[in-house]
């Protein structure tokens, strides 16, 4: 019996990261993180990290998690993953996080890929100090998601499945899923839950 084409068809599950999967904003854990004050905006952190090499940053950063974030990460976010795997979809991580940060936040729970925000290397492999492409947040999500999925499965050979985010510029990328699901949200994410019927989770506990 030949697989139909909806057999085929790979879905995926997407999570957020930052006050998602985690309880607090990586972005300004790091910043105070940082061995000198920055500014909390990413510019200025990726900027005190300008002029380093990239195995140096990512180690920095990879200490970060591993010491600062660990111990924030959800229980129910860990089961939900667990959870999605077990239905059979692809898991993926989207944030605007930087990408060193996301890849072991994703090994970490277990899931199948992530999509984040690049930071820009010089022609020796050093931080510039500025950021590769756009930053993924707001419609970037969706984007990236996009972008992702189409590169491993092909265009039309996937189907977001399921979202879960917590703040309103993250409408964009929950409005593009089948099911989705607004985690302990602000005001304005939990009106667009309310108006969309989108479930509301509390994953606080």
């Amino acid at each position: 019996m030949q697989p139909s084409s909806a057999d085929s068809i790979h879905k995926v599950a997407v999570f957020d990261f930052d006050g998602t999967s985690i309880g607090g904003q990586s972005g300004a854990l790091f910043t105070r993180y940082l061995p000198y004050r920055q500014g909390e905006a990413r510019e200025l952190v990726i900027g005190a990290l300008r002029g380093r090499s990239s195995e140096e940053i990512d180690a920095i950063m990879e200490r970060f998690h591993d010491e600062v974030l660990a111990p924030r990460y959800r229980d129910q976010a860990l089961a939900e993953v667990r959870r999605c795997h077990e239905d059979g979809l692809v898991v993926l991580l989207v944030s605007a996080t930087f990408e060193p940060i996301a890849k072991v936040a994703a090994r970490t729970m277990g899931m199948d890929g992530f999509a984040a925000t690049k930071m820009q290397r010089d022609e020796s492999g050093r931080y510039t100090g500025q950021v590769d492409g756009p930053v993924v947040a707001g419609e970037e999500k969706y984007r990236a998601v996009v972008a992702w999925c189409d590169e491993r499965f092909g265009p039309g050979a996937w189907v977001l499945e399921a979202a879960y985010a917590d703040h309103h510029s993250d409408s964009d990328l929950l409005s593009h899923a089948r099911h989705a699901y607004a985690v302990c949200p602000g005001k304005t994410l939990a009106v667009s839950a309310h108006r969309n019927g989108w479930p509301i989770l509390d994953w606080d506990d």
